[in-house]
Parts: structure tokens; C-alpha cells; sequence
């Protein structure tokens, strides 16, 4: 078995036709190989759900049988094991697997069936940027062929021979410096499985991070922090190719948080590193927060308003003034997404996680109650602001912190499973609900205020306002029945 680690960057023509001429690959010869892929699986897709693939690839005259573990690619990064053995096809032989992956294939044997096949060129040069180093930077140009439908493939492959995962990021970001890279969100099996079941874009909630008690504290900021980046790149191309406006929101709630994560673990990381990034997470969370704004009031506040002032011809001029401005505010998301800026924060983020120094200071289980103990008490101090006041500044702080409560008691739930979680989980989700939709109504009163039309909209105004007042008792309640419940770790 060998680690296979590698990472893929999406490219347009323009660009792959640029490749050749860059500095770094000039008196480096350019090999040229023909690559046909057939990928396997069974008719219930049981590799896809193990997260695995077989193929069989033809190489000129040479067939060769490939088994791949199937991680989800982070900026483009892939680690897995891959065992490769020459074959022949329709044939296959797993006597040189191991344990569980081996077991597992040959009680599959007699269920594989051609899944999808791909077929590209593929130009290879290698570099060697330092004394030890090798990394194979493989450009591929051809197309998926799954269903009778095809879909092209064109991407730059950097695998890693010999050296460190940081030499990786570093001809990766070297190349973004030049050329317009993107991290691919996912690999072409993935992609080919799309075409393959006909799949509409989806928008991608944030999965659960298997976080463990053994884990040094920074082991377990990597883990999320890269399972944020998943999450958001799963959301990328529902962003810039669909209107729905759930996509924007996953992205969002990505990027919100990877944020909460970098202050959870503040004072364990580097002195530069939030404030590097934290910045630039931000600016971009603030585009998609614009269009989050207007898709809410369109969905919701608009048609309550149209119900409740009926003819009112302030709510026709503000529905189109809101239309036009989430209509530009989507453009101006797309363009975040597609542009390098976002690219190379991609890469440099991802690069500087990886290379986080290995944390010394004792096992997550010992950072935790130290972490949700703040936490907690900054949700306290901000409740007690909060309640019995008219004020929407002092609920969106609470609002914040207690985000930042939530996150962290669900980045952690594996190690804080037991009998008080479920009932403090579902009371934190009723309470953020609710100051969700006190913030909704606060910046709706904002928009409707800035807009042309505000003048005009007294009525308006008012109604936003009662719909507030309205709430707040039973925003008082569930904050009660929220400090009511024991946390579920231990708060000493």
C-alpha cells in the first residue's frame, strides 16, 4: 500500500494552454500518456457509500488495477491510500489488499460492474524545487463519459514524490501567483458519480467533525477547520450557478464557522495566524451576508408585509428596490467565489493549517471545559444585557456569542455525548432560532429604512416594529429555559 497525496486545481482552456510556458517547467521534460479509466462499482453503489474506488486503467499497452480510499478533497488537498498492481481487464485479483479493505472487495468480486469510465491526456513534468523534493505536476485534458452524457475534464494534478506537504502547498501557491487556480471541490470519480445518477445541484449542510478526547487541541482545530473548508467549497457552485438562496446561506454558515473555530483556539495558534486570515474570512462572509439579507427579506418579510398592508403601493417600490439590490448582491457573491483573491486563500489558508506546530499543552478533553466555560459565560454577561431592553444591538451580541457557544458544543458533541447534550442542544436550537428571527426583523427595519422609498413607509415601519415587540416575551422564556439547563461537561 502506498499514501497517495496530492492536490487538484480546476483550470480554464486559456489557462491550460498557458501552462507550458511557465517559468518553473521550462528545461523540464514534458511527457505526453493517453489515460483510459474504467471505475467499478456495484449496482447499489456500495464503493461510493465506503468511500473507495476500483478502476482499471490502460496506460499504452499496459492495464493496471487500481483500489483508492475516497476522501472529500480539502482546497483541493487529497491523502489516501491507493494500492496499484498490473492486470488485466474485467479481471481482479485483491491478494495484495489489506484486512478490512481486501474482505471487504472480495465479498464484492462477482457484484462489480462498469460504473463510468473517463479518457484523458495527460502531460507530466517533474519538478524538483529543492534538494529531496518531487512532485509530479500532472495536466489532464479530456472528459467523463457516464449515462451516454459527458462532462469535461481539465485539471492540473500536483502529487507529492518525496518531501513535505508544506512543499506541496508551496508549488501550488507558486503557480496561483501566475495563473488563475482553483481548488477543485471534488475529484473526478465524485464528479463522474453526479452525471452518473443525474443529480441536481444541492445546497451541503455542515457534517459532523469526528473529533476524539485523545486529540492534542491543534490536531482537533485542523480537523474542523478543514471540515468548514469542505463545507463551504461544497457550496460553491450552487453559489455561482444557482439563485436559491440556501447555497449563499451554507456558505455562509461555513465561513461564520471556521471564524468561531479560529477564536475557540486563539490563544493556541500562532500569533499571526488570525490575524491574517480572520480578516479576509470576513471581508468574504460580508459579500454573501448582503445577499443573505435581501434573499430573507424577499422570502419572508415581503410576502408577510404585502399580506399585512395590502395595495399598499410603498411595499410594491420596496419589493422592486429589493429585488434589484439582491440581484446585484448575488453578481457581487459570484464574483467573491470565482475570484483568485478567494482561490488563494484557499490554498494559503489550507497551507498554513497543515503546517500548524503539533500542540504540547495536553489533550482536547483538557481544553474543552476551559473553552465552553468562557463561552458560556460570555453568553451570561450578554443575556443580562439583553433582556427587558428595546435595544436590537445588545440581542445581536448575544446572538454572536451564543453562535459561538453553539458551534463549539457541536464541534465537540463526540466528546461530550451523554444524557444532558440532547436537551441542551435542543433548547440552544430553539433560543437561536428565535434570535435568528429578531435579527431577521432588525435588519429588515434597516433595509426598508435605507431604501428610495423610506419616507413613504411609516406603515412599514410600524409593522416590522410589532412584529418585534411581539416576540419578545417568548424570547424571554426560551433564553430562561436555556440558562435552566445543566451543560453537558463538566463546569468546574
Amino acid at each position: 500500500m502506498a499514501t497517495e497525496t496530492e492536490i487538484k486545481l480546476s483550470l480554464s482552456a486559456r489557462t491550460a494552454s498557458a501552462l507550458a510556458k511557465q517559468a518553473m517547467l521550462s528545461n523540464i521534460e514534458r511527457r505526453r500518456q493517453l489515460l483510459i479509466n474504467t471505475y467499478y462499482d456495484t449496482h447499489d453503489k456500495r464503493l461510493r457509500r465506503e468511500r473507495m474506488v476500483v478502476r482499471h486503467r490502460q496506460k499504452g499497452r499496459q492495464w493496471l488495477l487500481t483500489v483508492k480510499t475516497a476522501p472529500m478533497l480539502t482546497a483541493g488537498l487529497a491523502q489516501r491510500s491507493e494500492w496499484e498492481v498490473h492486470s488485466r481487464p474485467g479481471e481482479f485479483d485483491f491478494s495484495h489488499l489489506d484486512g478490512s479493505v481486501r474482505e471487504l472487495l472480495e465479498s464484492l468480486r462477482e457484484s462489480l460492474q462498469p460504473a463510468f469510465t473517463t479518457h484523458f491526456m495527460r502531460h507530466t513534468w517533474l519538478l524538483e524545487p529543492r534538494a529531496g523534493v518531487r512532485i509530479e505536476l500532472a495536466l489532464d485534458r479530456g472528459w467523463i463519459e457516464a449515462r451516454g452524457q459527458r462532462q469535461t475534464i481539465r485539471e492540473i494534478e500536483l502529487e507529492l514524490l518525496d518531501g513535505t506537504v508544506s512543499d506541496l502547498f508551496a508549488v501550488a501557491a507558486e503557480l496561483q501567483a501566475s495563473l488563475p487556480l482553483h481548488p477543485a471541490a471534488s475529484s473526478k470519480a465524485e464528479r463522474a458519480y453526479r452525471l452518473l445518477d443525474d443529480l441536481p445541484l444541492t445546497a451541503v449542510k455542515a457534517l459532523p467533525v469526528p473529533t476524539d478526547a485523545a486529540m492534542s487541541s491543534i490536531e482537533a482545530f485542523r480537523l474542523i477547520a478543514l471540515s468548514c473548508l469542505n463545507h463551504l467549497q461544497y457550496n460553491e457552485a450552487g453559489v455561482c450557478q444557482s439563485d436559491e438562496p440556501e447555497f449563499v446561506h451554507q456558505a455562509r454558515v461555513a465561513i461564520r464557522r471556521l471564524r468561531s473555530a479560529m477564536r475557540l483556539w486563539q490563544s493556541r495558534l500562532p500569533e499571526n495566524f488570525v490575524t491574517r486570515f480572520d480578516p479576509l474570512w470576513q471581508e468574504l462572509a460580508n459579500k454573501l451576508g448582503e445577499t443573505r439579507n435581501w434573499d430573507v427579506f424577499i422570502a419572508e418579510t415581503l410576502p408577510a408585509l404585502a399580506d399585512a398592508l395590502p395595495g399598499r403601493v410603498e411595499v410594491e417600490r420596496l419589493s422592486s428596490h429589493a429585488l434589484r439590490r439582491c440581484a446585484n448582491s448575488r453578481q457581487a457573491s459570484r464574483s467573491a467565489l470565482k475570484s483568485v483573491a478567494y482561490s488563494r486563500l484557499l490554498i494559503d489558508f489550507s497551507a498554513a493549517t497543515q503546517a500548524l506546530p503539533d500542540d504540547a499543552a495536553g489533550s482536547l478533553a483538557h481544553f474543552v471545559p476551559r473553552c465552553l466555560n468562557k463561552r458560556a459565560r460570555r453568553v451570561q454577561e450578554r443575556a443580562a444585557a439583553a433582556l427587558g431592553t428595546d435595544d436590537d444591538a445588545a440581542r445581536h451580541r448575544l446572538r454572536v456569542a451564543f453562535k459561538q457557544l453553539r458551534y463549539a458544543v457541536e464541534f465537540f458533541t463526540p466528546i461530550l455525548a451523554g444524557p444532558l447534550l440532547a436537551n441542551y442542544h435542543q433548547s440552544a436550537s430553539d433560543l437561536q432560532d428565535l434570535l435568528g428571527r429578531l435579527n431577521d426583523l432588525a435588519v429588515a427595519s434597516q433595509l426598508a429604512a435605507d431604501a428610495p422609498t423610506a419616507g413613504q413607509g411609516q406603515g412599514i415601519a410600524d409593522w416590522l416594529a410589532a412584529q418585534t415587540d411581539s416576540l419578545l416575551p417568548e424570547f424571554a422564556k426560551r433564553l430562561n429555559d436555556f440558562q435552566q439547563q445543566p451543560v453537558p461537561w463538566k463546569a468546574g
